[in-house]
């Protein structure tokens, strides 16, 4: 007996070690709470969750029991997102009892860095699970995102009834995350330091020069060490929080001599730099080369100049945790970058981050920094002191998109949690749409027409005063907060604002049939008007045929069904206009656009940024229109204007390719390819356009736009009459 004891004891003890050698406890068998959530698992609703008997395998399952306190209930086991692979896939078990009025499922729930964008949400609402079940296998799979940071799994009562899981697993390309290497263990590293979560704990000195030069040699490094060092790029060290380490100690030193001492104990720190033999090599035909003159001019200890070199000599040539190339677009996608969203108005070390943060995106992975009118150099500097000095939540906004808009790009716009800028500007907005026409302030439209009467504005009535400033002054006053490619593009978006107010009324001086006239305006909501019906579609059809036999198309509604009604209806028609002066329903650019060409003609050519050597910038190859089988004979004229951005630019110069094709109408916006989103600290989202794009022959169009073969803009007079002279000028055109 006391053999046999021994032996069931020996045996217990085996089958507990055994138990014990998966990493998650996706079973529920780790269970030290009686009652309630077993070992790892959180919760979210209010639904009464209970340990069960009643288990597919082993002794635990879990029950979710409807409260009508809360309207769902779900249980989640967090896993760390530390894997690479294709596919990924959620299993488990689950019986139900009298669900009703709602369903119940599987959760799988996949997060990207810091938890700021869901990836992936599927809870199996679309199944419908309802009623009594017994135990059943239900599977979610889904392409892997490599994004992800976190997977949250488990399952998901909403509605009235009870629901038991159990024995879950989850496989990556059809392996069990229980016993899968992690390949993305760095990552944890970013994620698990918390030492800086409640304030950077930085007090900042008194201003002076040196300490501002010091600042700047300081962002420069953090900035060159983050995109070249391979430990940093491999995500081995929190690099935000790493800058909070060593700034103290830093900004407390006066001695420039021994400030460079402390740069170059920090690199050491970082382990050793292992050593590229074979030499890495750059793109040949480079439209902008890293320069690091910068580490000469700014600093006097020879041996961190050696460092810096050798480091980039040798930078990292793997995946970088903070950028890497879109998906099939090579754009820059910029990730784990914390938008510490919880501090609106963030301490005065991460208003400095926020500062390095954006000056090093730019400096490395904006393929049009050689174009912006500053020298991006000098930028740092110049905004430290700034960036330093913000008082409040809306002083820092402000001085963050006057930086945004020293990149001089359309794209560039401040979005995210940025509530007292946009209460800067307004939340009451006029009734009457202006815009510049003819260098002037006039009224084009009403938000509004059912207060026409009450306003007393008619269209073409020209506004020089508001609130009793100059038009002219505004623009001035106003122009370094609207990020823009060129002029035109920044008094569109500055006259979509001009007149917001947080006040209710405003007061402007206009002239109205030549005498000048003082009125004023009722406000109205800025949440009750839709001020991007310009760019927007709308319900109308996209095409239709004019007079004399000419056909007319608006991409601003044009669905994919369209196309080849287009082409059939249009066909032995004078001219076709395509109207772009707006933002296109649907790419048309390889359905459309062939229609119009004889032979295969580039268009288009890219420039990508090299990530194996941050800020370098390279040609790609050009892209064609393919020849249509049948194309269209008669003349294209193609109307652009200012409000002609991106895409809508893009799309511009495809049917610019055609063998009849004659673009009229005014200069785009100059912001042409993919963007690439940029977080900042306190909550704050950017944009940059994230590809160079040019014409085939290398000709710039960021900036510069798409510019009309033939210039035509309205006129003050053709607005009073109601007229589209640039429509007007497109159908005298086809028919001469």
């Amino acid at each position: 007996m006391r053999i046999f004891a021994l032996l069931i004891s020996v045996f217990l003890i085996l089958n507990c070690q055994a138990q014990r050698e998966y990493k998650f406890n996706l079973n529920f068998e780790e269970h030290n709470d009686t009652n309630g959530l077993a070992d790892g698992w959180i919760s979210w609703g209010s639904y009464e969750i209970k340990k069960s008997s009643l288990s597919i395998e082993g002794v635990n399952s879990v029950k979710l029991t409807y409260s009508d306190s809360s309207e769902f209930g779900c249980i989640a086991f967090p896993i760390p997102a530390n894997y690479h692979g294709n596919k990924i896939k959620l299993e488990g078990y689950m019986k139900t009892k009298n669900v009703e009025d709602g369903f119940a499922g599987l959760y799988l729930h996949i997060v990207d860095e810091n938890n700021s964008k869901n990836l992936i949400v599927d809870n199996m609402q679309e199944q419908n699970i309802s009623g009594t079940t017994a135990w059943t296998k239900y599977t979610i799979e889904h392409d892997f995102p490599e994004d992800a940071t976190t997977f949250y799994i488990g399952g998901i009562l909403n509605g009235k009834g009870e629901a038991w899981y159990d024995d879950f697993t989850l496989t990556i390309d059809g392996k069990d995350i229980q016993y899968l290497e992690e390949t993305r263990t760095a990552l944890s590293k970013i994620t698990l330091d918390k030492e800086f979560d409640e304030g950077s704990k930085v007090i900042m000195p008194k201003l002076s020069f040196e300490l501002i030069d010091g600042i700047e040699v300081l962002g420069k490094v953090w900035g060159f060490l983050k995109y070249y060092h391979p430990a940093v790029a491999k995500g081995e060290y929190n690099w935000d929080y790493e800058l909070f380490r060593f700034m103290p100690n830093y900004l407390q030193e006066n001695d420039k001599a021994v400030k460079e001492k402390l740069l170059l104990n920090w690199i050491d720190s970082l382990g050793e730099v292992e050593i590229c033999k074979s030499g890495i090599p750059t793109a040949k035909e480079a439209v902008i080369k890293p320069d690091h003159k910068w580490i000469s001019e700014s600093i006097n200890n020879d041996l961190l100049k050696v460092k810096l070199f050798c480091i980039y000599k040798n930078r990292s040539q793997g995946t970088n945790v903070y950028v890497k190339p879109i998906e099939n677009v090579n754009g820059p996608k910029f990730t784990n970058e914390n938008m510490y969203d919880s501090m609106p108005y963030p301490d005065v070390g991460y208003r400095v981050l926020s500062l390095f943060r954006y000056w090093n995106i730019i400096n490395y992975y904006f393929p049009s920094k050689h174009l912006t009118d500053k020298d991006w150099e000098t930028v740092l500097k110049e905004y430290i002191p700034a960036f330093i000095n913000a008082k409040n939540e809306l002083e820092y906004e402000l001085v963050v998109i006057r930086i945004i808009a020293d990149i001089n790009d359309s794209h560039a716009l401040l979005g995210g949690s940025c509530d007292k800028f946009e209460e800067w500007k307004g939340n009451n907005i006029s009734p009457v749409i202006v815009k510049f026409i003819e260098n002037k302030l006039i009224v084009t439209d009403y938000y509004k027409p059912e207060l026409k009467e009450e306003i007393g504005l008619e269209i073409g009535d020209i506004i020089t005063k508001i609130n009793n400033k100059k038009v002219e002054d505004i623009i001035k006053e106003k122009s370094k907060y609207y990020p823009a490619s060129n002029i035109p593009t920044q008094l569109r978006d500055i006259s979509m604002d001009i007149l917001r107010s947080q006040n209710n009324k405003i007061n402007i001086e206009c002239i109205q049939n030549g005498v000048i006239t003082l009125k004023t305006i009722n406000l109205i909501p800025l949440d009750s008007v839709d001020r991007y019906g310009m760019f927007r579609k709308s319900g109308d059809k996209s095409y239709k045929l004019l007079n004399d036999n000419i056909g007319y198309v608006t991409l601003k509604s044009i669905k994919s069904e369209d196309v080849d009604n287009i082409k059939k209806e249009f066909k032995n028609t004078k001219g076709i206009i395509i109207d772009i002066r707006n933002y296109p329903a649907t790419d048309v650019m390889y359905t459309l656009c062939p229609f119009f060409v004889t032979e295969n003609s580039p268009f288009t050519r890219f420039t990508y940024c090299n990530f194996k050597n941050p800020g370098e910038v390279f040609f790609g190859r050009s892209y064609s229109i393919a020849s249509s089988y049948n194309p269209y004979k008669g003349k294209l004229i193609v109307i652009v204007n200012e409000v002609s951005q991106s895409n809508a630019e893009y799309t511009a110069m495809a049917f610019r390719a055609g063998d009849s094709t004659t673009i009229i109408g005014s200069t785009t916006a100059g912001a042409d390819g993919n963007v690439s989103e940029i977080n900042l600290p306190g909550g704050l989202k950017t944009r940059i356009s994230g590809l160079g794009i040019y014409y085939a022959d290398g000709e710039q169009t960021q900036r510069v736009g798409i510019i009309p073969d033939i210039v035509v803009k309205p006129t003050i007079e053709g607005i009073k009459n109601g007229r589209d002279e640039i429509l007007e000028k497109a159908i005298e055109l086809i028919l001469e």
